[in-house]
């Protein structure tokens, strides 16, 4: 299925209004799974879609803060929506509950090596958060062509069961599986390594090979409802725990079993959300329709924090970066955010905002640590260029202070959570807790660009002793190499789509300013159910199963 669709829209709207357009038409298509036709399908053999299922799920009146939706959406000639699987956050009981749902409306659920990237993401956020995570699993097992990307390999399928014996036997995330549709080969061991397996009455299948593979490798002759279908593993084999009549019950029933989970309210500050001072709205014509250019931060933070409300720590010190504490949706947050435009301080030299020098390191180290000792999650607003260069910055102690700033941020064990507005370039957009340093989630602007450089400077690296040699001589670049220069300003612009970096799972979502504030409060209060450190992609192991040491 195809996901090309644009919408209209007036020639002079604002740049993020365009780019918003754009995004929403296409989430709207992805939603959509293999289409109305494969949809109808499902509904045929009985069954209801992965997102009927957790719409279902959910409690009233919420909605799933969807992790991964762009994930493979413009590679396999657009087959692959979201990656045949439907993964994020959601209120079950009034608890957040990460859940992953196999779509079977594409390619019958298989998994590519996508799908499995996915998963995996979504069983960190269930690690690192310490929240339950339920699989509606409905998949016909790997996508065969692509099984070099999914069967090996140190994150290949292995890696989903590794995490769940880790989640099982140390961590104490509960994990309830309902078998839905089919669930073939090594995919058997997602529910069997579950706490608690739930199948469907004539429609699930579990078994480590389907009746063909039985055939061909033993000889024997048998249907699937007596191979592995729900009346076998309940009654003969003992492997599942309930037998369900249909998909309604079964979503219940998994309701019911989350409701009499113990539950601890999340750690941390929380207050009754206020709203934002200003309109999220206003956000579409704050930025502006150069990325290039500058704009006020703290008017655009006024659409995000409640009542607007920050108390700056340092203002007038290194004011090219804004540190301090707020609370959004009524999560307090220490938030580090990067200023935009030139500054001056004291008659000195001018200071650019969304660059990082000694001073500015300086600071934000010292706030995180301060954070860190205080328990207050980190947020960061990201819109960096990179830290400063030239003979002033490294006299300055500029690689030891990023060093400092880097290392403080990488050691924190408070939750962290990224949103991108606009740039995240360079050595800035790790020490801005980039995706390497494991931040508990990260999201985007459709206006954001992650990549190492702008188009324009990677001409110049490329091309820069060509272009000042033709310019000497007075000359202009001939045809061959101006089409060069123009291919890689193209690539460039769009490997620094916000999409492009969704769709290979940079980000976790893409989102709009007006559900900004909902998406930070979700991720927030979701992150802050794990009291322990949010270190590694295990949140931290609980204390004492660490082997001893000493001489």
């Amino acid at each position: 299925m195809g996901v090309t669709a644009k919408p209209e829209r007036a020639p002079d709207a604002p740049r993020l209004r365009r780019q918003v357009e754009e995004l929403e038409a296409l989430q709207a298509v992805l939603r959509q799974g293999g289409g109305p036709d494969k949809i109808e399908r499902q509904h045929r053999q009985g069954k209801l879609t992965a997102r009927e299922r957790i719409a279902l799920l959910l409690d009233p009146k919420t909605k799933l803060l969807e992790i991964g939706l762009l994930v493979a959406y413009d590679q396999y000639d657009g087959q692959a929506p979201g990656a045949g699987v439907v993964t994020g956050v959601g209120t079950v009981h009034g608890r957040p509950v990460v859940v992953v749902a196999n779509d079977a409306t594409v390619k019958a659920g298989s998994w590519w090596p996508e799908t499995i990237k996915k998963m995996l993401r979504a069983q960190e956020i269930a690690m690192r958060s310490r929240v339950p995570i339920v699989y509606l699993v409905d998949s016909a097992g790997v996508n065969l062509p692509y099984q070099g990307g999914v069967f090996p390999g140190q994150y290949g399928a292995a890696r989903l069961f590794y995490y769940n014996s880790i989640m099982r036997r140390y961590l104490r995330v509960p994990q309830i599986a309902a078998v839905m549709g089919p669930c073939i080969a090594g995919g058997a061991y997602l529910p069997a390594l579950s706490d608690v397996i739930l199948m469907v009455e004539g429609t699930s299948f579990m078994g480590l090979g389907g009746p063909n593979l039985v055939k061909g490798a033993t000889g024997q002759t048998v249907d699937a409802e007596e191979l592995g279908g729900a009346r076998v593993h309940n009654a003969v084999s003992g492997v599942a725990h309930y037998r369900l009549p249909d998909d309604r019950s079964t979503v219940a029933r998994i309701r019911e079993i989350i409701g009499e989970l113990p539950y601890t309210a999340p750690a941390g500050r929380i207050d009754q959300p206020r709203p934002s001072e200003r309109d999220p709205a206003e956000a579409y014509h704050i930025l502006p329709p150069d990325h290039r250019q500058p704009y006020d931060m703290r008017a655009l933070l006024a659409t995000i924090l409640d009542a607007g409300r920050l108390d700056e720590f340092q203002a007038d010190y290194a004011p090219e970066v804004i540190c301090g504490t707020a609370r959004v949706d009524g999560v307090a947050v220490a938030l580090i955010a990067n200023a935009r435009g030139a500054f001056r301080v004291d008659g000195g030299p001018p200071r650019f905002g969304g660059i990082f020098y000694s001073e500015s390191a300086e600071k934000v180290a010292y706030f995180i640590e301060t954070a860190n000792r205080h328990g207050t999650p980190l947020l960061f607003v990201q819109d960096v260029s990179g830290f400063m260069v030239g003979p002033d910055a490294e006299q300055s102690g500029i690689i030891r202070a990023g060093a400092r700033f880097v290392e403080a941020m990488a050691t924190a064990v408070v939750p962290k959570v990224v949103l991108t507005l606009n740039h995240a370039s360079g050595a800035g957009y790790y020490a801005m807790a980039g995706q390497g340093f494991d931040p508990d989630f990260i999201f985007s602007w459709p206006s954001g660009r992650m990549g190492v450089m702008e188009g324009e400077s990677a001409v110049m690296a490329l091309f820069g002793p060509q272009l000042e040699e033709l310019k000497r001589a007075g000359r202009a670049p001939d045809a061959e190499l101006q089409a060069r220069i123009d291919a890689v300003r193209a690539d460039y612009e769009a490997q620094l789509d916000a999409r492009f970096a969704a769709a290979r799972g940079f980000v976790d979502a893409v989102i709009t300013p007006e559900e900004t504030r909902w998406a930070l409060g979700v991720a927030l209060r979701t992150a802050l159910h794990h009291r322990g450190p949010h270190l590694g992609p295990f949140g931290g192991l609980p204390p004492g199963l660490g082997f001893a040491g000493g001489a």
